[in-house]
């Protein structure tokens, strides 16, 4: 046998050398067939559907004929039997010896070892891989998606991880069945949205328990009911549950003829299906969130409306009643003059209103008028109300990028002085694209104004700044 310890070393190391599972099996078989001259060697699996393999063979093998001498041994994982190898057809058509059978045990020690070790890795690979999925699950859901965009993206997610035929979200219906509502496919998903299944079915009884369910064979499986069962086979059905509160069916079928989910996976995507449903959930919260900071807004508009509008167009009626007391024509040409201005003024006010109330607050606003709008909010809170803002002209189509920053900057400014002037109960901002600069040129004017106490004791301060278009 020492002449052949050389080449046994040799298979031993070389059985280690690879931590992927299918190649180190596939090792294993090429090494017992060159160590004892078998023209056949194949390495079947005890449990096919933990690691997803049958049987591993030779290059260009084919399955022994009955009563060819053959020789079988046993490989050992952790105590635990995890298939046979088998050799037949030995050249020279001699029978195996004792020594080949020896051989072959130490081969099976070592190969126990690497397939272990081999599973261990692949089992680290597969986890990290589902841990990265739900992380990038849980940050797209976190950022703003919408319900529906939502459900797509865990269900596509899941059915790459899953390396399934499909991808598939079903909620609850009101009469006590699911309606699949998402589905990500490598096929046409049109006939699978929709499909419901129908109340009492024994799937819809073991999911709504919390419990995942398993299945060989879509296409079989009595428990199946659905239309499109027939083109999948292997299937995990997950419920998105969280909060002691049920919202859904993750599926993941594969094809028919595929191989089956490992335990392993089957773990994995449990777990994932438990933290996509709690991303799930935070996300709808965001969104209820985001809908009541809307709400939110609107009231405070509506106060501003009140407080400014409505009064403004108070104080108008009493100067037009006063005009009906005075006797100079100059004196009602001017208190009509004044009282059309504030008329404009209101209605300026009414249209920066609207636009408010058209932007959403989750949002950043991109243009130059909801960014001064932002601003005018924002100093709010220390001022005690928002001021009053007003543009004229079409400000986000006329006003460029760099000068709109300048703009902002001076404004940013200007309201941090009036925050700090005493006496202060009312400013004013006006945007106006239609100005003019004393040569000619077209020009944008930020006006902002306050009643507050100037520094050399004067009531009311007016800030402007402008710049060329």
């Amino acid at each position: 046998m020492t002449d052949r310890l050389p080449p046994l070393l040799e298979a031993v190391l070389g059985v280690g050398t690879d931590l992927e599972l299918r190649t180190t099996l596939q090792h294993i078989v090429d090494s017992a067939a060159e160590l004892t001259g078998a023209r056949y060697a194949a390495l079947g699996t005890a449990d096919p559907g933990r690691d997803g393999l049958t049987e591993i063979r030779t290059p260009g093998a084919v399955p022994r004929s009955p009563g060819v001498p053959a020789l079988s041994v046993p490989i050992h994982v952790h105590e635990e039997t995890f298939g046979e190898l088998h050799l037949a057809e030995k050249r020279g058509a001699v029978p195996f010896s004792a020594e080949d059978e020896q051989l072959l045990h130490v081969l099976a020690a070592q190969a126990g070892i690497a397939i272990g070790n081999a599973r261990l890795y692949e089992a680290a690979r597969q986890r990290e891989r589902w841990i990265e999925g739900a992380a990038a699950v849980t940050t797209a859901l976190l950022t703003g998606e919408e319900a529906a965009d939502a459900l797509e993206t865990v269900a596509e997610r899941a059915r790459i991880l899953a390396d399934a035929s499909a991808g598939i979200i079903l909620e609850p219906t009101e009469d006590g069945g699911m309606e699949i509502v998402a589905a990500s496919t490598d096929q046409d998903p049109g006939d699978i949205l929709g499909t419901t299944i129908e109340p009492g079915s024994p799937v819809l009884v073991q999911l709504l328990g919390g419990e995942p369910v398993f299945i060989d064979d879509s296409a079989t499986d009595p428990r199946m009911t659905t239309h499109v069962r027939h083109r999948f086979g292997p299937s995990m059905m997950l419920p998105l549950r969280a909060e002691d509160r049920l919202i859904g069916t993750l599926a993941l079928p594969r094809a028919r003829g595929d191989r089956p989910y490992t335990s392993v996976e089957r773990l994995l995507a449990t777990q994932f299906a438990s933290q996509a449903a709690l991303a799930l959930v935070l996300a709808d919260a965001q969104h209820r969130r985001a809908r009541l900071a809307v709400y939110e807004d609107r009231d405070r508009i509506a106060r501003d409306l009140h407080d400014l509008v409505v009064q403004r167009l108070f104080a108008t009626g009493m100067m037009l009643e006063s005009t009906q007391r005075k006797g100079p024509v100059d004196e009602v040409h001017a208190t009509l003059g004044r009282a059309v201005d504030e008329l404009q003024s209101t209605i300026q006010e009414v249209r920066t209103a609207i636009f408010a109330l058209q932007q959403p607050p989750a949002e950043a606003p991109t243009g130059l008028r909801g960014k001064v709008l932002r601003e005018t909010s924002a100093s709010a809170a220390v001022l005690g109300r928002s001021p009053s803002t007003r543009f004229t002209g079409p400000v986000d189509s006329r006003v460029p990028d760099r000068t709109a920053g300048h703009l902002l900057t001076a404004l940013r400014r200007a309201l941090a002085h009036a925050t700090r002037r005493p006496g202060v109960s009312r400013v004013e901002v006006v945007v106006d694209v239609t100005a003019r600069l004393p040569d000619g040129r077209d020009a944008v004017r930020l006006t902002v104004s306050d009643d507050g106490t100037a520094e050399d004791g004067s009531e009311g301060t007016t800030v402007s700044w402008q710049a060329p278009l």
